[in-house]
């Protein structure tokens, strides 16, 4: 936990607008701003940043907070890093006193420190050619890497050895348990003894915008499986929500960024001047990682290979990346498997004419599929116009599907009208399906089915209903919080059923009554950010309604009350049932 203080202090240094901004393209909506969602995808602005509140709410997926939280969720920091975050931003430190380490954490900035001296340890190796020179053989001559190269990327070597790192990093102060949190160890279920997870290996280093090394891939010098080992998640890194040679590449990128499949890939095209290209991290790419592209650039092409595997994994790219507002490209490099070997034989200025050259995505797709049928046999040539309408049903505007209409009608030789006929049938079916999707989506919400945040509610969801009225009062209006703490209101942590409900009720009093008082970035601290997005929620709901008087507050105890005493009657009518059923079983025995 931060004292409060320095999370006040933190907080109001760190403007939530000025921060945002940062991360989403906002425009002033009366006296609050809008923008699109960071945490899903959107074409429709729902995210709303409130600076009288100095909070964010987005309308669309409930994600919602302080300045603390906003952080937490855009950079996959916990309550503490986030703060850390913040304060740095700001150029202010945090005294040791004003933290409290939690048993068996390990603090994010200790995961950076120890992945720096990991770095150091797997660099030095690589230049040692007593114990590197296998590695260095392979990323000088035979990827033709310059040591600038090498260097500029951080490259590095790891010995095929079972403890050359683990036993250096334990001489720096480094615990097996850090080591193992961390995904530098792995721990041997035979010996319970911890041992280096990448041998035999060049190493990348993976480096956030920040300049923090999070994470390393490691790659084989020869065919054998698997090619490239990935650190895991940890403490300090999150895959899905990090991009190879972003760190780089950002200042690069305003108009294009180019997306490949490996690190190798990305090293050869920075060394050849094409400095805006970045990869995943070892999996398909993510939702995060496409409102990543968004956040730096205005399209993307996407240099997957050809196979069956890459031409899969392109079709996901383009439908994140389209979901985001980006414009997609595909690239199809002749003569090469890959953008590194196509530089190597024909230069960098050819490479350069085959990037000007490439696919938009819908071409893309369109040739892939009529490359599947014989347009001139009838029964090929209907399956590829029908798929070829679901493609063009799938564009959200009405220019993209027009222009599209008539390029398919041309190349399959079917007049216009019959395409658009069909495309229109498509779309009439998907709007009426989302409707019913809708309503099943509004049904669940209603009884509160899979919520995650607060199970209880579908247990009592006119009770539910009472306790958010409550809790979103006492969110916004202090009088409703003193009422509550000094007994007044006659409401207590036992009237509340669900969990959810009474936890946070009972930390909004625990603040309040502090000596410092209430702070709704320091009740964030007790709550996951999705937890937080939750009392955002109900803040918003409240804040939304004309009458949010004393009578509203009432109203909500009374019927939390009333529900309480239904709930006891019914199980006191459950108890006598039971006994009576007992009884009635025994007196027959007898």
């Amino acid at each position: 936990m931060i004292a409060r203080e320095v999370i006040d202090d933190i907080v109001a240094r760190n403007d939530v607008e000025s921060v945002i901004s940062s991360y989403v393209t906002l425009k002033r909506a009366g006296s609050n701003l809008q923008g699109l969602c960071p945490f899903h995808s959107e074409r429709t602005p729902s995210f709303t940043v409130f600076p009288g509140t100095q909070s964010f709410y987005c309308f669309g997926c409930n994600a919602g907070g302080s300045v603390i939280t906003f952080i937490e969720k855009a950079e996959n920091l916990d309550y503490v890093g986030a703060v850390e975050f913040l304060a740095a931003r700001a150029g202010v430190s945090i005294p040791q006193d004003g933290k409290q380490a939690q048993p068996g954490e390990i603090p994010r900035r200790r995961i950076y420190d120890m992945n720096l001296a990991a770095a150091k340890f797997f660099r030095e190796c690589l230049f040692d050619p007593a114990i590197g020179g296998e590695g260095m053989k392979y990323l000088s001559q035979d990827r033709g890497l310059s040591s600038a190269t090498i260097k500029h990327f951080g490259l590095g070597f790891a010995p095929n050895s079972f403890g050359m790192l683990h036993d250096h990093m334990r001489r720096l102060g480094y615990s097996d348990e850090e080591l193992i949190k961390g995904f530098l160890c792995g721990k041997s279920q035979k010996t319970g003894r911890a041992y280096d997870y990448f041998r035999n290996r060049v190493m990348f280093p993976i480096i956030d915008t920040s300049g923090n090394i999070v994470a390393f891939g490691g790659r084989v010098m020869d065919d054998s499986k698997p090619k490239y080992l990935n650190s895991s998640d940890t403490p300090g890194f999150k895959k899905s929500r990090h991009l190879f040679a972003l760190n780089f590449a950002r200042n690069h990128a305003a108009e294009t960024m180019i997306l490949c499949e490996g690190y190798m890939d990305v090293i050869a095209l920075h060394a050849a001047g094409f400095e805006n290209a970045v990869a995943t991290l070892g999996t398909a790419i993510t939702s995060e990682q496409a409102r990543i592209f968004a956040k730096y650039t205005k399209k993307v092409i996407i240099s997957y290979d050809s196979d069956e595997a890459g031409q899969r994994a392109a079709n996901k790219a383009m439908q994140l990346l389209g979901e985001v507002g980006l414009e997609v490209r595909v690239l199809r490099v002749p003569d090469a498997k890959d953008p590194d070997e196509y530089i190597r034989r024909h230069g960098a200025d050819k490479f350069r004419r085959v990037l000007e050259g490439s696919r938009s995505g819908f071409q893309y797709k369109l040739d892939g599929i009529l490359t599947k049928y014989d347009l001139s046999q009838p029964e090929d040539k209907i399956r590829a116009s029908n798929e070829c309408c679901v493609l063009i049903s799938g564009y959200h505007t009405g220019v993209e599907r027009e222009v599209y209409i008539g390029q398919v009608a041309k190349q399959l030789g079917l007049p216009t009208e019959v395409i658009k006929n069909q495309v229109e049938n498509i779309l009439r079916k998907r709007i009426r399906e989302k409707k019913a999707e809708e309503q099943r989506q509004a049904q669940a919400t209603i009884r509160s089915v899979g919520d995650r945040i607060n199970p209880d509610a579908i247990k009592d969801v006119q009770a539910a209903s009472a306790e958010e009225t409550i809790l979103g009062l006492m969110l916004i209006y202090p009088e409703y919080r003193s009422a509550a703490a000094d007994g007044s209101a006659l409401v207590v942590p036992d009237d509340f059923f669900t969990a959810f409900g009474r936890r946070v009720f009972e930390e909004i009093i625990r603040i309040h009554t502090s000596s410092d008082g209430y702070s709704a970035p320091v009740l964030e601290q007790s709550f996951t950010p999705d937890e937080v997005g939750r009392l955002q929620r109900m803040e918003q709901r409240r804040r939304s309604l004309a009458e949010n008087g004393p009578s509203v507050f009432r109203t909500a105890i009374e019927t939390l009350k009333d529900a309480a005493e239904r709930r006891a009657d019914r199980d006191n009518e459950d108890i006598v049932s039971g006994i009576a059923s007992i009884l009635a079983r025994k007196g027959k025995k007898e």
